[in-house]
């Protein structure tokens, strides 16, 4: 990780040299000549990266060059800041403040300059350092502390030798690739197996390679390929030809001379009148078939080619005509089943002794279903003693072993494999991720807002950090470093988490290079050079050593069930260089006036606390991006916040009825309209509409999400005007003041990247421009009571996915037509109390997944057209009259028989029954 460190302070300082030379002054040679050593020591930084577990001199010297990175950027901060303030004093107040001052000024600027020379001094020796150690020489004759970087990748050839027994819990994966593999499609066929390391890939092709799959093809090739650099393809090739003439045909000798021109042509040779099968295993590059693919004649005799991948981009770089397979997690039994196979096999029956059962059910907890985990701890676990008192010592000490156990080395080293295959700054993204508590769903956009606010997200020219931030996150699910766990309707992620596994071995990491650490008060020993720290507070008072919290970056406290209050103000002083502050929940009424001197702070999460103001003084904290004032007890923001020119969202509002599905709940603020002055500003939720606000509002061309309350029908044309001007805004919520009309016909040209929409108010009729809506798939229509069938308007929306009509229509009838709505999968109908018919025409709602009728009085017929939902699969019906839920009962078992549960009551609360059918 010190190439990361080396290569994320590179681009600060770049980014400074090139946008703020203005700034620097009589610092920009020092920093200049930091930024050149830097260069010097990054050009082998990877290589002593790599070498680094076979040499204790080039482990310190690595993390030397890490130490004194993150020492550099802390210097570079604090000087950035002292000439940013500088800069903007100015008149006559401030000259006679600063000649008061002048004493304190001149200290100040000489601390720093100090520093500066310091801090180049120690880059500069520890540059030197490694050529007075000569690390080539000491890694060679050096005592190895590890096998070779390169011994995890060769694990897929000789588990290829490994007799072993029948693979657990993968019947199905292994039907469906003999499907693939042993069909009469006479086409060339690449089939790609993908998954995060561990999963049995290798393993289960082993099996297919060995007992059935090789006598259905005239030869067969297996090559383990691992992260194949351009070099590298050509002995990729001659292998290749080595397995296909093994035993057969003597190998040329001129093959280790042929260039690639003469390789490809030779194994076409070897292939076109046969039919061959060949497996990549472990493949790593996503151009890796786009290099190769010529080599292998698709001549029409059913030849496949099988690719093992952790990288979904790997399959998805074949193109079409391939299949793509994913392995999941074994099943809880078959998880089970395995582990008892390894743990007790000297056991007769391989039944897991009643006294060892909770340890031994804590154990396979933690493997999550990762075979390689299970097998390796099962193996440790045979060794041990079948003693309760000694299983227990395992389970209190997992995570120790998973990272420092030579037993476990495997496990440690193939699955890190797919971290050191990270870009060094998807590292960091994905180290940053241990900051939450185990078990605890990650927020997408959350992370995304951390990773903004730590730097991590470099610029791209045409994408905003956001939409750059994306993409990362994109790669590591594709990578398969991290799990999701749920996603909206649109198929977009919402939450995920990594596996327990993978973030026992990433927490080991980042405790090693000093980047994350854990804290419950139980244990006062933190490193003092820690930069990110998560509190699981309890209610005691938390004692940092000064150094740590000089150092600190990030600051998460979590509360927990027995947490009372917390106390900032004892702490704040001292972290001068934090980035992120998150204290979500916890019980603090109060900020410090201190607060406001963390001039370098780009996060602040006060969500669910009880703060009731905000310090005026807010406008120092210059560099904040998030702000976050959701569900507090703030009831207005200070106009000064209008002067923090890089915030980017600021999320406001209080939710009345935190389990409520209506976002009629949400209720606003007031914010000064001189927020309008903030041209960076992405996202504003909750804030209360009048006259001088919307007008300010035309300037905020940036906006992605805007959330309107208390609009009242004057502010309704102008409200149109400053919403046309914002081109790019993806989400949009307005709620009109106390029941009062929405007036939004004047928006003649909508934002076309308008994906969700919320209307809360009385409408005449629908707005014009919704059919214009073709990027929307999010609308809701709450307190509307329209007249007329709203639904002509909405079902051509050809992106449209959930549609929700609150209280929206006051007709009888709803006419869902044929071919309407043609992505729709989720439909709520709430609280319609006129309707007394829903017709459904054949070929209406094709996607429809989940249908809701809550609360229609007068509803007796939904129609005989409810069978022609053929995807539907719940319908829950929630204070409906007795004679729609009967009807439709008979209806539903007439059709769907048994695939259909029978409908059950839910619940009772206040004489609301809830009924749910299920298809299966």
């Amino acid at each position: 990780m010190a190439d990361g460190a080396v290569q994320f302070l590179l681009d600060k300082l770049t980014t400074i040299l090139y946008h703020q030379a203005s700034l620097l002054g009589d610092a920009q040679n020092e920093i200049v000549q930091i930024k050149l050593e830097l260069e010097s020591m990054k050009s082998f930084i990877g290589d002593a990266e790599r070498k680094k577990h076979r040499s204790e001199p080039v482990e310190t010297w690595v993390r030397q060059v890490r130490e004194v990175a993150n020492e550099v950027e802390d210097v570079i901060d604090e000087f950035m800041h002292y000439k940013d303030t500088r800069r903007d004093r100015k008149g006559f107040k401030h000259f006679v403040q600063d000649v008061i001052d002048s004493p304190k000024l001149i200290s100040s600027r000489l601390q720093i300059s100090s520093k500066l020379k310091k801090i180049k001094a120690e880059v500069c020796e520890v540059s030197s350092r490694s050529k007075r150690y000569a690390f080539d020489k000491s890694v060679d004759e050096g005592r190895h502390r590890h096998p070779p970087d390169d011994w995890w990748q060769h694990h897929g050839e000789s588990a290829i030798f490994d007799g072993g027994d029948e693979i657990v819990g993968m019947k199905e994966d292994k039907t469906k690739l003999l499907t693939w593999l042993t069909g009469a499609d006479p086409r060339r066929t690449v089939i790609s197996i993908v998954g995060m390391g561990g999963l049995g890939k290798t393993t289960l092709v082993t099996k297919i390679y060995n007992e059935q799959v090789i006598r259905d093809f005239d030869c067969q090739a297996w090559i383990s390929v691992s992260r194949t650099d351009e070099f590298e393809i050509e002995e990729l090739l001659r292998n290749m030809i080595r397995e296909f003439l093994a035993k057969k045909v003597m190998v040329p000798s001129n093959l280790g001379s042929m260039d690639y021109r003469h390789l490809v042509e030779m194994l076409i040779d070897i292939l076109h009148l046969k039919r061959y099968f060949i497996v990549l295993d472990d493949v790593w590059s996503i151009d890796l078939w786009s290099r190769i693919r010529g080599a292998f004649p698709d001549n029409g005799r059913g030849s496949r080619i099988l690719f093992t991948t952790r990288n979904e981009n790997v399959a998805k770089s074949v193109g079409p005509g391939s299949h793509v397979h994913r392995i999941e997690p074994l099943k809880e039994d078959d998880a089970w089943s395995l582990f008892c196979k390894k743990a007790f096999w000297t056991n007769p029956d391989r039944k897991c002794p009643s006294e060892l059962e909770s340890s031994a059910r804590f154990i396979l907890k933690k493997c999550e279903g990762l075979p390689l985990a299970i097998v390796a701890i099962g193996g440790l676990m045979c060794s041990r003693n079948k003693l309760a008192v000694e299983w227990k010592k395992v389970c209190d000490s997992l995570n120790w072993q998973l990272s420092n156990n030579p037993m476990l080395e495997r496990v440690k080293g193939i699955l890190l494999l797919s971290f050191n295959d990270l870009p060094y700054n998807l590292k960091h993204c994905f180290l940053y991720c241990c900051v939450f508590r185990d078990g605890y769903p990650i927020k997408r956009k959350k992370l995304i807002r951390l990773w903004l606010a730590e730097g991590f997200v470099l610029e791209q020219k045409g994408m905003t950090l956001e939409e750059v931030a994306e993409e990362y996150l994109t790669e590591l699910i594709y990578r398969s470093m991290i799990h999701v766990t749920e996603t909206n309707d649109v198929g977009r992620v919402k939450t995920f988490r990594l596996h327990d596994v993978m973030r026992e071995l990433a927490m080991t990491t980042s405790q090693k290079e000093n980047l994350f650490a854990e804290y419950d008060g139980r244990d006062s020993r933190l490193e003092e050079k820690i930069q990110r720290l998560s509190v699981y507070h309890r209610g005691e008072n938390i004692q940092l050593r000064k150094n740590t919290s000089h150092h600190l970056r990030s600051l998460f406290v979590f509360p927990t069930d027995a947490c009372s209050s917390f106390s900032l103000s004892a702490k704040s002083s001292k972290f001068r260089l934090l980035r992120v502050l998150d204290l979500q929940g916890v019980n603090i009424e109060t900020l410090p006036g201190t607060l406001v001197n963390l001039f370098n702070l780009r996060y602040l999460n006060l969500r669910e606390t009880k703060i009731k103001e905000l310090p005026r003084s807010m406008e120092t904290l210059r560099n904040l991006q998030t702000l976050d004032l959701r569900n507090t007890g703030v009831k207005k923001l200070p106009k000064e916040i209008s002067n923090m020119q890089n915030l980017r969202h600021l999320f406001l509002g209080c939710n009345k009825n935190y389990n409520s599905d209506s976002s009629s709940s949400n209720c606003g603020l007031p914010v000064p309209a001189g927020i309008g002055r903030i041209r960076d500003l992405q996202t504003l939720t909750s804030v209360e509409a009048n006259e001088q606000l919307i007008q300010h509002l035309s300037n905020l061309t940036d906006l992605r999400r805007l959330d309107i309350t208390k609009l009242r029908p004057v502010c309704g044309q102008k409200l149109c005007t400053s919403i046309q001007k914002m081109k790019n805004l993806c989400r949009l919520s307005i709620i009109a003041s106390e029941d009062q009309e929405l007036v939004l016909d004047n928006l003649t040209m909508p934002p076309i990247f308008l994906q969700k929409l919320t209307l809360i108010g009385l409408l005449k009729k629908l707005p014009p421009w919704l059919e214009l809506l073709d990027s929307l798939t999010h609308l809701y229509l709450g307190s509307s009571h329209i007249k007329d069938d709203p639904l002509s308007s909405l079902q051509k929306l050809p992106a449209l996915v959930f549609l929700e009509l609150n209280k929206a229509h006051e007709g009888n009838v709803l006419h869902f037509q044929k071919h309407g709505f043609p992505k729709l999968v989720k439909l709520n109908l709430r609280e319609l109390v006129a309707l007394e018919s829903v017709s459904l025409e054949e070929g209406t709602l094709r996607c429809i997944k989940e249908l809701c009728l809550i609360n229609c009085p007068e509803l007796k017929m939904l129609s005989q057209g409810i069978e022609n939902l053929t995807s539907l699969q719940s319908l829950k019906l929630e204070a409906m009259p007795d004679i729609v839920v009967q009807r439709i009962r008979t209806d539903i078992v007439q059709k769907h028989g048994s695939k259909a549960q029978h409908i059950r009551n839910c619940n009772k609360h206040n004489h609301i029954t809830y009924h749910l059918i299920t298809f299966k």
